[in-house]
């Protein structure tokens, strides 16, 4: 017998109270897109817009869970409530994150001011999955102050963490050769902060050096803009994670304090409703009822009474006439 639906608002009213539960219940639903959603959606985005988001990333082998596990015991540390969103592989069997929250930062399970949660990348570019914006606005709206996404790692087209983010961490970590290096050139512009992990390793001064001299090569920056730092820390023994924290605590002072927290906030939303609006159209494109003309307009291209732009303009424009 199966059993019956959740109400989602009223899960909603239970995550704002503390209810773990009912909060992943929530996260389910907003993974698996049930058709329900819409209103507690609104709900959640019309009341949320007080979490500080952090993002951080950076290549396979870094130490970017060990770093958000220890990072996450120091903002305990200083009162703060934490949410953490582990964008994971996909399975290429199930969809499903390959890595599961058992695995990751087990010190915390304990603590009911502390919230992880794997989600599957579900072979979204950028690292991100496509429920992980929806995600985060859950746990804003939910109350917790700091919500960290750590992602499955980046290069210099995947750098959807800056579209949601505040401010976005990138690890780095000695040793890992010539392709990190030009991983670092392609980041210097996503990252607020730069962190050096395993900086016990031989070669870590080394890779901070470099790093800095990257970010001189970019030119002065105007009086007022942020000077991106380079940090070395070491995850397993905590050498660095004060000073992160106080780091992470300057940049959100100075989004605050120069209006750059409400330009990114509004570049995040308008890239947001785009990412959207081209999945309904896609979707729409894909139903029955849009196949005719599809078909109809493919056949005329290839015969050459069209041309391919004029065709995709005639079918956006019967698609945006449609509603939800």
């Amino acid at each position: 017998m199966t059993a019956p639906r959740r109400d989602l608002s009223a899960e909603l009213t239970k995550a704002r109270d503390g209810d773990v539960v009912a909060l992943s219940q929530l996260v389910s639903a907003v993974e698996s897109r049930r058709g329900d959603l819409g209103p507690v959606l609104h709900d959640i985005y019309t009341t949320g817009g007080h979490a500080r988001v952090i993002g951080i990333t950076g290549p396979p082998g870094s130490g970017k869970s060990s770093l958000t596990s220890v990072l996450l015991r120091e903002l305990r540390q200083r009162g703060q409530r934490v949410a953490v969103v582990a964008v994971d592989p996909s399975s290429a069997l199930t969809g499903g994150a390959i890595l599961g929250d058992r695995l990751r930062m087990t010190e915390h399970s304990a603590d009911t001011g502390v919230y992880v949660r794997s989600v599957s990348a579900r072979g979204a570019l950028g690292g991100l999955s496509r429920a992980t914006a929806d995600i985060v606005a859950l746990l804003d709206s939910a109350g917790w102050d700091t919500i960290i996404v750590e992602t499955v790692g980046v290069g210099q087209d995947e750098v959807d963490i800056m579209r949601l983010a505040h401010t976005v961490v990138v690890v780095s970590v000695p040793g890992l050769g010539d392709d990190v290096q030009a991983m670092k050139a392609g980041l210097l512009e996503v990252a607020d902060l730069h962190v050096v992990n395993k900086a016990d390793r031989k070669d870590a001064h080394r890779t901070t050096v470099e790093l800095r001299a990257m970010l001189r090569l970019g030119g002065p920056r105007k009086p007022g803009q942020w000077h991106p730092n380079v940090l070395e820390t070491i995850a397993l023994n905590g050498t660095g994670i004060t000073e992160l924290a106080d780091e992470l605590d300057r940049h959100q002072a100075w989004l605050s304090d120069n209006g750059e927290l409400d330009r990114r906030l509004l570049t995040a939303a308008a890239e947001r409703i785009r990412s959207i609006a081209k999945e309904k159209l896609l979707q729409r494109l894909g139903d029955p009822a849009a196949a005719s003309p599809f078909g109809a307009l493919a056949r005329d291209v290839a015969a050459r009474k069209i041309d391919p732009h004029a065709a995709a303009d005639k079918l956006v424009s019967g698609l945006g006439t449609g509603q939800d």
